[in-house]
């Protein structure tokens, strides 16, 4: 997601407001963008979408060569930019979106966002999880070749305390037992982060490596790779 704040010159508009399950979820629209805040912290706009588009594409690059229909889970849906990369790209397979938020699908399906995902959406390869991305790691049986994960503003900044077990020794195991041999696991983080990455090699991780994304902000967005052995 590209969670660079807004520019502070324009005041915003707030599109609609939902109470749930996991706290308050708003939409705003600041000048010609559109911005989520969750329980009061700034996750996303669609001022910039590059690194939501690294993270599908640096994924599907990581890959093993000659793998043929892979399947990608993308957590969460955030403002589309992620899976609206996965559907423009004709080699995945199946591609699954974890969104806990009805207010953010609802957002999309028929609401001001469905401009960025509506395509998306359409495709036949792609189905919506309503669903908590770490309880669905933890529980499905499915397998994924690649899992884009995006659902905090990093390992170090999560939006509620239930995702910091994500990226605990007990997260990055179950992101490990649901791909597939030589899948590619993407997490999206504000800034980088040497202890993750050394989480991610504790945890059975090889060819563990960030790439960064300049913006605006200054601190760089990045995207941290690793890849299951197999």
């Amino acid at each position: 997601m590209p969670h660079a704040f807004g520019p502070d010159t324009l005041a915003p508009v707030t599109l609609d407001r939902r109470e749930g399950p996991y706290g308050e979820v708003v939409l705003r629209r600041r000048g010609d963008d559109f911005e989520i805040i969750a329980n009061g912290c700034f996750l996303m706009d669609t001022s910039d979408g590059r690194s939501e588009r690294l993270l599908i594409d640096a994924a599907l690059a990581a890959l093993p060569a000659g793998r043929t229909g892979p399947a990608v889970l993308i957590g969460g849906l955030g403002v589309g930019f992620s899976l609206a990369r996965a559907a423009a790209e004709p080699r995945w397979g199946r591609i699954a979106v974890a969104e806990r938020e009805q207010a953010i699908v609802d957002w999309h399906l028929d609401g001001p966002l469905a401009g960025i995902s509506g395509a998306a959406l359409a495709d036949p390869r792609t189905v919506v999880l309503t669903t908590d991305l770490v309880a669905h790691l933890r529980t499905t049986t499915d397998r994924y070749d690649a899992l884009c994960l995006d659902i905090d503003n990093g390992p170090d900044w999560t939006v509620t305390e239930d995702n910091g077990h994500l990226y605990s020794p007990a997260g990055l195991a179950d992101c490990h037992a649901r791909l597939t041999p030589g899948g590619v696991l993407a997490v999206w983080s504000a800034q980088p982060s040497a202890e993750f990455e050394e989480a991610l090699r504790n945890a059975g991780f090889r060819g563990v490596r960030t790439e960064e994304v300049g913006v605006a902000r200054g601190v760089p967005d990045v995207v941290h790779l690793a890849i299951r052995a197999g």
